[in-house]
C-alpha cells in the first residue's frame, strides 16, 4: 500500500503580482514607443518599456532563486513534481491554442473575408457599399484609404528569426541532455546560449 506523502505548500510570494506589473509596464511602454516612433517625437514610451523590462528581470531572478532554494532544502516531492509537469503541459497546450487562434483568423481573413469584400457569393452589394474599388488579392497591399504597402518577403528578418528559433531548440536540447546527465557545466553553457538566442530573437 502506497504511503501518503505530505504536499509542500510554498509561502505567499510577491513575484506573481510583480510580474503582472512588469508585463503591464512592458505593454504600455511598447505601445507608446511605437506611437512615439510613428510621430517622430520623444515621449516616455521607451522609458516605461525599459522600467518594465527591468521589473521582469528582477521578478524572474527572484522567483527562480526562491524555487532553487526550496528545491535545495528538500521541500519538494514526487507529487509536487507531477504538479509542475501538469502545469507545463497546460502551458504548452495554451500556447498551441494561442497560435491556432491566430492561424484560424488568418484562414478566415484569407479564404472567407477577402473574397466577400470583392463580392463573392451573394455579397455583391457588400462590395459596392463598403469598398467598390477593392480587388481580392493576397496579401492585401492597399488600404481603404488608398495607401499602398509592400508585402514582406520570406528572406531577411523572417528567415533570420526562423533560423534563430531552430538553433535555439537545438541548444535547449543539449542543455536538457546535460541536466539528465547531471552535468551542470553543460547545462549552464547551453542554457545560457539558448537564453541569448531568445533575447536576439526578441
Amino acid at each position: 500500500m502506497a504511503e501518503n506523502q505530505s504536499y509542500y505548500v510554498p509561502a505567499s510570494s510577491p513575484w506573481p503580482i510583480i510580474g503582472a506589473i512588469g508585463l503591464g509596464l512592458i505593454a504600455w511602454g511598447a505601445g507608446n514607443t511605437v506611437i512615439d516612433m510613428t510621430n517622430n517625437q520623444d515621449g516616455y514610451g521607451s522609458t516605461v518599456l525599459t522600467i518594465g523590462i527591468i521589473v521582469m528581470a528582477v521578478m524572474l531572478f527572484g522567483w527562480f532563486r526562491d524555487q532553487i532554494n526550496e528545491s535545495m532544502q528538500g521541500l519538494y516531492n514526487d507529487q509536487l513534481g507531477n504538479s509542475y509537469k501538469q502545469g507545463m503541459s497546460w502551458f504548452i497546450f495554451s500556447e498551441v491554442m494561442f497560435f491556432a487562434a491566430f492561424f484560424g483568423a488568418l484562414f478566415y481573413a484569407r479564404i472567407i473575408a477577402v473574397p466577400w469584400l470583392d463580392g463573392a457569393s451573394n455579397n455583391v452589394m457588400t462590395a459596392e457599399v463598403l469598398w467598390p474599388e477593392f480587388v481580392a488579392q493576397w496579401p492585401l497591399t492597399k488600404t481603404p484609404g488608398g495607401t499602398e504597402t509592400q508585402a514582406m518577403g520570406w528572406y531577411g528578418l523572417p528567415l533570420i528569426n526562423t533560423v534563430i528559433l531552430v538553433v535555439s531548440s537545438v541548444t535547449c536540447h543539449f542543455a536538457h541532455v546535460g541536466l539528465e546527465k547531471d552535468n551542470r557545466k553543460q547545462l549552464t553553457a547551453w542554457l545560457g546560449l539558448t537564453i541569448i538566442l531568445g533575447c536576439i530573437f526578441l
